[in-house]
């Protein structure tokens, strides 16, 4: 799954996407660390505020848990 930097979605969403189909197929399992912010940057090429929102959106979701100083962490038992 790529991201399209011009297509209509909004970056973070397409990376949250992205971000969300690797913790439903086990890539990120429960109470292991997604990628830091640092990581999405590089791996996707964009702004540091894009992967704060990118993040944020799983927070919102209920898919991951951040833990200050520490990272973001897959929720024990995601929804999918």
């Amino acid at each position: 799954m790529t991201v399209d930097l011009d297509g209509p979605e909004p970056l973070y969403e397409q990376i949250a996407a992205v971000l969300t189909a690797r913790i439903a197929d086990g890539t990120y399992p429960p109470r292991r660390r997604v990628p830091s912010e640092a990581g999405i940057v590089e791996e996707f090429n964009v702004s540091r505020p894009t992967a704060r929102a990118a993040v944020q959106l799983l927070v919102e979701r209920g898919l991951v848990v951040t833990v200050r100083g520490k990272g973001s962490y897959v929720v024990d038992a995601p929804q999918a």
